[in-house]
């Protein structure tokens, strides 16, 4: 096999709480991830001249080692001296610096489409630990679906899949740094911990009313205070029908979860009309098992 496509899928957090920080540097989590249908293409073609090429067809993303995805095949290139070049193109939909692991997505892209294209005959487990050196949100790119991931969000376990959720995805027109956020959580003066168990409990049942009540991001205290746009997007997603609405990750992008495409539908092209942001229509997303 020459070349291959593969879709590269978004995530967005049904909760996030942060336990404490680590003696590396890292922080603890426990949160609720879960992929959604918005995804990248990541397209890897087989050269002859034993070079990593990397491109993109939004001129912002690197088109060098800098970019996660081609550290990804360089890792699994070394680890198992592949004997080819490879030309890796990305085409962009996942915003960038987003909350939503679009650069993580790429990663694990790679990872899976070369394990395929060298029959590797690598196990979904082999591709997440080699994910982990990458980034903490590799591994879940690797796996996808819905799951608890802890420690920096690297060991996951599966939750009953929560498929077919209608989102409207509200994404501002500025990025924020993950490392900025963190730096400036102070977990001494965290008021609202999500009740992650009971969250689990409410996905099981798809009481999506629910679940969209009680979805917390502690990480909201820092972004919000800096941009209000952010607490402006969740009260408007809720207004206009959502069931509930969050920051995803480290933010700025705002989801809100709806009872059905038509509700969403309508929700997204109310919110389309206002230039302050980017929004996408889009659902939870989990392979079958």
């Amino acid at each position: 096999m020459d070349s291959i496509c593969v879709n590269a899928r978004a995530k967005i957090n049904l909760s996030l709480d942060v336990l404490g920080k680590r003696e590396d540097g890292y922080h603890d989590v426990k949160m609720i991830m879960q992929s959604i249908s918005l995804h990248d293409k990541v397209f890897l073609k087989l050269t002859d001249d034993k070079d990593i090429k990397i491109s993109c067809d939004k001129r912002w993303v690197p088109s060098n080692s800098d970019n996660i995805a081609y550290k990804a095949a360089k890792i699994l290139m070394d680890k198992f001296n592949l004997q080819k070049g490879l030309d890796i193109k990305i085409v962009k939909n996942i915003p960038v610096a987003a909350g939503l692991a679009g650069g993580s997505a790429d990663a694990a892209a790679v990872l899976k489409g070369l394990n395929e294209m060298f029959s590797l005959d690598l196990k979904q487990e082999e591709l997440m630990e080699i994910g982990k050196t990458i980034g903490a949100d590799v591994p879940f790119c690797v796996k996808g679906g819905t799951m608890l991931a802890e420690g920096i969000g690297e060991v996951l376990t599966e939750i009953e899949p929560l498929k077919n959720v209608d989102i409207v995805l509200v994404k501002p027109k500025f990025s924020v740094s993950t490392p900025w956020v963190y730096k400036n959580l102070n977990l001494e003066k965290i008021i609202s911990r999500p009740d992650t168990d009971y969250i689990i409990s409410l996905i099981e049942k798809r009481d999506l009313k629910n679940l969209g009540k009680e979805m917390v991001n502690v990480l909201e205290a820092v972004t919000i205070k800096k941009y209000e746009v952010i607490g402006e997007i969740k009260e408007r997603l809720v207004k206009l029908g959502a069931f509930g609405s969050m920051m995803s990750g480290s933010g700025p992008t705002v989801f809100g979860i709806f009872e059905n495409r038509a509700t969403a539908q309508k929700v997204y092209e109310e919110m389309s009309m206002d230039n302050r942001w980017d929004c996408f229509l889009t659902e939870t997303f989990c392979e079958e098992r």
